[in-house]
């Protein structure tokens, strides 16, 4: 017997005869709903084989000594950079007073000329030359104040901004620096003056103990007495003819930690409806006031965050390696020089924030008359991590 008839006994769906088959209308539509079906769920299953999938995972961070980069883009279209300062306090008791490093103040026009940036060349204005025009033997006067340490000669006050620093190391308010020698020479008073108008952008990163503690904006030169920080608020409150500075800010991004990398994956991973986790969420916000007297206060939860690709075996730890030889922007991304190609330990956020005026009253005009302000207070924009 063939082959074949072996087989057509086992044949458990058996076929009618062609003459006795009756094909309709409803079959064919049943037919073609039950194909298009099956390529849905196929399609479907083929698309999530595919997928990308994010298991978050919630770890108690053990790691001592390490630090934390903030990355920022603030700008002030009413307080011009010669008086705006950024001080970096922490619980380990480092304070880090007048931060630049790695931080870039841009000049920008007044909001009536359009807030535009000012050119580089107009940056340099009021610039300090550290006195290498005067004298050798020359040793300016501190005016009662014992020298800063940190004075281009010893036991002298060359540059105006020497002695505002001794000044500020004896806690005295400094002024517009009127009868001053230093200053009337470097025209301090006339810069101050030729810059009220205008606004200032922050932009850049600092880099903190990964300790709570806070960073902030504040008008005025910045020293601490004791356990108190406080500020030179003299120029600020005495303002000029016509203008009102107030702490009015637009952040245009505030991150902690390095960025993630502008890839498919990672596009996909920030903005797929389902995994839209890692965001800032104090990009593009704005806070405006009248009133000098005010301060905005931003407290800001941290929570450390791991992207590792699939099958990553640690190595070793980005972390390990000395701050100090990692260049701004590169702590936290893993490479093969440190034996973590494709990891980045970076951070996310969640944000509460608060104002108030510092002649205190309560809180009517936002809408709870039961709220009660406190009096005092430094102006300015905090952020506490």
């Amino acid at each position: 017997m063939p082959a074949k008839s072996r087989f057509t006994r086992l044949d458990a769906f058996t076929k009618t005869v062609e003459d006795a088959r009756v094909r309709t209308t409803s079959g064919g539509i049943v037919t073609l709903a039950s194909l298009l079906l099956i390529l849905y769920l196929v399609w479907g299953e083929w698309s999530d084989y595919r997928r990308i999938t994010v298991h978050p995972e919630l770890i108690v961070d053990k790691g001592r000594g390490e630090k934390m980069e903030i990355h920022m883009n603030i700008s002030f279209p009413r307080v011009p950079c010669e008086l705006l300062t950024l001080d970096v306090m922490d619980v380990s008791g480092e304070v880090q007073t007048g931060v630049m490093h790695g931080v870039n103040k841009v000049r920008l026009r007044s909001e009536g000329e359009g807030g535009g940036e000012i050119e580089s060349k107009a940056l340099e204005l009021g610039a300090d030359d550290g006195g290498k025009h005067l004298d050798p033997e020359y040793c300016g006067e501190c005016y009662g104040a014992p020298a800063p340490s940190n004075a281009m000669k010893p036991g002298c006050c060359n540059t105006c901004a020497e002695v505002r620093d001794a000044y500020a190391g004896v806690s005295w308010s400094f002024g517009r620096g009127e009868n001053v020698e230093q200053c009337e020479r470097e025209h301090y008073s006339e810069h101050l003056d030729a810059q009220r108008r205008e606004g200032c952008r922050i932009e850049g990163g600092i880099r903190v103990n990964k300790v709570v503690g806070n960073f902030h904006f504040a008008p005025g030169k910045s020293f601490s007495n004791g356990n108190m920080h406080v500020h030179d608020l003299e120029n600020y409150f005495a303002g000029g003819e016509g203008v009102e500075h107030t702490f009015t800010h637009y952040i245009h991004h505030l991150r902690f930690g390095p960025q993630l990398p502008d890839t498919s994956s990672s596009q996909q991973i920030l903005t797929s409806a389902w995994s839209n986790h890692h965001l800032n969420p104090l990009d593009g916000t704005t806070q405006a006031t009248l009133e000098k007297a005010y301060n905005f206060m931003y407290f800001v939860k941290v929570v450390s965050t791991a992207y590792l690709p699939l099958g990553w075996e640690r190595t070793g730890s980005i972390l390990d390696i000395p701050h100090e030889l990692i260049e701004l922007g590169g702590y936290g991304k893993g490479s093969e020089e440190n034996g973590n190609p494709g990891s980045i330990e970076t951070h996310q956020y969640s944000v509460t924030s608060h104002k108030r005026s510092l002649t205190g009253g309560d809180g009517g005009q936002e809408g709870h008359k039961e709220r009660l302000h406190a009096r005092g207070g430094i102006p300015g924009v905090f952020f506490s991590y």
